[in-house]
């Protein structure tokens, strides 16, 4: 594996010859507003099982201009009422109210998150809580004991005795594959309903969505390089414990792909400073499906797209045989 130091995806950016200043930029400011939220919140009590966990481009590590305060407060053990901070009282404090009919106006309790995989108890919104906070998430106040915790657990119930050498573990792959699904879904859904922001959306199904749904994909296809049980959990582990644009650098680099690794992350860099322009979200917000044949910025998000997905295509297909075998063995049936 690709060896400590430099973050991966400054290894992949000396070893593609390659700058991505606006990951970069954006990774410093993420870090700098998150001191920021974590001295809001400290005025707020906390219970002992509680924490405050911010999602999207917090967790991503990639916060521009405009990026909404997705957070979640996750309690550590079954439904209850008793309990500090209330989703109302965090709202308050960092001003962000969260949509009464999306995934994070409820508190998260780690009974649900754990228990509830699959079948009928396995909603939406208890899917969606689990996969980002396990692929994009970040602790900003109460113990982080209390996220650890969580996390431990939920990697227990995907990491069990069906995790076998040299093989992708199928439970936790099988459900990061589901998700992506379900948020291609819910994109048709949404549109189904009503245009508003249909561009923006668009632009980030085939942006940031992918580079979070390729962020869970590409370390689980690659536990087949590994020998034992106890590996592939302290793997995943430490995968996880990343920033998706790193877990995908670090793939990139393990499969000698440093310039399909460049061009991936060259593309998703020029959308996350794009952005960070004020006009060019403005204008991505307000193209529709009508519209869009018109738009400079949405003919824009589209080639990026079409950049990032081909990078990580060829990676998946084309860079390594071995790898590509486990991609036709184990990502499709």
């Amino acid at each position: 594996m690709v060896s400590s130091g430099p973050s991966p995806l400054r290894q992949l950016a000396e070893a593609a010859d390659r700058d991505f200043p606006h990951l970069f930029e954006a990774r410093t400011r993420t870090e700098a507003g998150l001191e920021k939220k974590r001295a809001l919140l400290a005025q707020l009590q906390h219970s002992a099982e509680a924490s405050v966990v911010l999602m999207g481009s917090w967790g991503r590590g990639e916060v521009t201009t405009g990026s909404d305060d997705d957070f979640m407060v996750l309690v550590d053990g079954y439904e209850r009422l008793e309990f500090e901070p209330t989703v109302e009282g965090v709202s308050e404090v960092l001003r962000q109210w969260p949509s009464q009919d999306g995934p994070f106006a409820e508190p998260a309790f780690s009974e649900n998150l754990v228990n509830d995989i699959g079948l009928d108890a396995d909603s939406n919104r208890n899917l969606t809580r689990r996969l980002l906070f396990l692929l994009e998430s970040t602790p900003i106040s109460g113990g982080e004991d209390v996220y650890r915790a969580v996390r431990d657990k939920i990697l227990n119930r995907y990491l069990d005795e069906s995790v076998k050498p040299y093989r992708p573990p199928r439970f936790l792959l099988n459900d990061v594959v589901r998700y992506w699904r379900t948020i291609c879904v819910d994109f048709a859904a949404k549109e189904w309903k009503g245009p508003e922001k249909w561009g923006i959306r668009n632009a980030k199904l085939r942006t940031s969505r992918k580079v979070l749904f390729a962020s869970g994909l590409l370390p689980l296809l690659e536990c087949f390089r590994l020998d034992e049980e106890s590996s592939i959990r302290e793997f995943v582990e430490r995968e996880l414990a990343m920033p998706p644009t790193d877990r995908i650098a670090r793939a990139f680099l393990e499969n000698g792909a440093a310039d399909e690794g460049g061009r991936a992350l060259g593309a998703y860099d020029e959308f996350v400073g794009r952005l960070h322009e004020t006009e060019f979200r403005d204008a991505l917000e307000d193209v529709t499906r009508e519209t869009s044949r018109g738009s400079a910025e949405f003919a824009k998000a589209d080639e990026i797209g079409k950049e990032l997905q081909g990078a990580l295509l060829a990676l998946l297909y084309e860079t390594s045989p071995d790898l590509a075998k486990v991609v036709r063995d184990y990502a499709i049936f």
